[in-house]
């Protein structure tokens, strides 16, 4: 998303705020004519850009100068959720150090995910550090709805699909969850839609309907689809068409 009507800043702070090391370290990357303005050496750390629409070069990498940092993952199977994993390679791993470094008011640096997907869990994987997006990201209130791909155990029945859509109770919950959509699209394939995110919550409405989740693909948010030509690990700066699709 493009920065609007800030006022000129520093390249020294410019690139602090990117997430490039602190500013002694933006002044010394700077100085020493590793950083590039619109395709031109700037060594004085303390000469003023307009930061909106601003694209620099650090020792080789384009970066553009983003307000705040909204990005797509396709995250792939075996990776946690987590700045510190407990057992699989964290998803942050698969970012550039930028990303995870940027400075926030919060004892946490970087990006954040909004909300989390289970380490077998695949697909559309949201990244940023605007607390005020990941509030309505995550929301109930907002009702943003997600799209979740299901691989079953067992055949997939019309029973199975009712309930869904009529609501099931979970263990630590009396009220029912609904699924918002839910349609079989094959024996043992189910695209399930939902609003809300609980823990492990697919596959803790399958169980209660008498079946197991053996895959899981988050496919869609909002009107977000993970573009076909990004593969498992990548990423991409969100477009402020992505945001767009994904208001409620």
């Amino acid at each position: 998303m493009k920065a609007k009507s800030l006022k000129p800043m520093r390249l020294e702070d410019i690139l602090f705020s990117q997430g490039f090391g602190t500013r002694r370290v933006c002044a010394g990357l700077i100085q020493q004519a590793y950083v590039k303005v619109n395709g031109e050496t700037v060594t004085d750390s303390g000469e003023f850009f307009e930061p909106e629409g601003l694209h620099f070069d650090v020792q080789g990498t384009d970066w553009p100068f983003q307000e705040h940092a909204y990005v797509l993952l396709n995250k792939p199977a075996g990776t946690e959720c987590s700045q510190k994993p407990s057992t699989w390679p964290s998803i942050y791993s698969l970012l550039p150090a930028p990303l995870r470094q940027r400075p926030q008011k919060a004892a946490v640096q970087g990006v954040q995910a909004v909300g989390r997907l289970d380490q077998d869990t695949t697909g559309l994987l949201l990244l940023t550090d605007d607390g005020q997006f990941i509030h309505k990201m995550s929301s109930p209130k907002h009702h943003v709805p997600k799209v979740y791909e299901v691989t079953t155990k067992h055949p997939i029945t019309a029973e199975m699909v009712d309930k869904l859509l009529a609501g099931v109770v979970l263990d630590d919950d009396p009220k029912p969850v609904k699924a918002a959509a839910c349609e079989a699209v094959g024996e043992l394939h189910l695209k399930l839609t939902l609003t809300e995110g609980k823990y492990h919550q697919v596959k803790r409405m399958l169980a209660a309907v008498g079946n197991r989740v053996e895959g899981l693909h988050r496919s869609q948010i909002g009107g977000l689809t993970i573009p076909a030509d990004l593969a498992p690990g990548q990423w991409r700066w969100l477009t402020d068409v992505d945001l767009a699709l994904l208001k409620p």
